[in-house]
């Protein structure tokens, strides 16, 4: 698979974990793929951290609205009834539990459900933004993330990079697969049809529980 032929297997396969009257927060980056695969018979909305609920999917090119812009930047559009508000109520509705899945890429996640998506040692990065409270106030927290970066692992025993949250971690969805954390350990859900159980382990550090019949990933 190509680049873009991993993004949008990740952003498939996430949009299937919505479900009818979800309110969902999109991190920056990859996650902001998903509202072009929602099954159109599921209604969901789609939250922006700046301060809208009610976001649509991407533009298409040539039709942006220079006001209409996503946490990162990135141009998005809104669906009729959408509302906007400044970023303080929008963390009200983030820390006031009022969030029902969020999705955020990942630089590292371990065992334990750790999530590391904000930092490089030794690099000017910016700082993790809205994150830390999007991954403790929403109810589900899904990861959308490549399952190894320039070869190396990013699925770990324990995160090397500073935190975002820890345990918080519910479900991670890369293009090999779909992993469940849970109290026991990451157990391997689907498996995406291109790759093998040894594929898997070969490009994951963490140790996983595989039960005898892992299910084909839906997409």
């Amino acid at each position: 698979m190509d680049k873009n032929q991993i993004r949008e297997v990740i952003a498939r396969r996430v949009a299937l974990e919505l479900k009818n009257g979800d309110v969902v927060n999109l991190g920056i980056g990859l996650p902001t793929l998903v509202p072009n695969y929602i099954p159109k018979d599921v209604k969901v909305t789609l939250q922006s951290e700046n301060g809208l609920l009610g976001m649509g999917p991407s533009p298409e090119e040539g039709m942006q609205d220079e006001d209409l812009i996503n946490a990162g930047g990135g141009y998005i559009t809104a669906l009729e009834g959408a509302s906007s508000f400044d970023s303080a109520t929008s963390f009200m509705v983030i820390r006031g539990g009022h969030v029902d899945v969020t999705v955020l890429g990942a630089m590292q996640v371990d065992e334990k459900g750790d999530l590391a998506n904000w930092s490089i040692p030794g690099k000017r990065t910016p700082g993790m933004g809205g994150a830390m409270d999007l991954i403790v106030g929403a109810k589900k927290v899904v990861l959308a993330m490549e399952h190894t970066a320039n070869g190396k692992v990013k699925i770990l025993k324990k995160c090397t990079l500073p935190l975002t949250a820890a345990g918080q971690v519910d479900l991670i969805v890369t293009e090999m697969c779909v992993l469940e954390v849970t109290p026991e350990g990451i157990v391997l859900k689907e498996i995406h049809p291109e790759f093998s159980i040894d594929d898997i382990k070969a490009n994951t550090e963490a140790s996983l529980i595989i039960p005898a019949n892992v299910a084909p990933m839906r997409m």
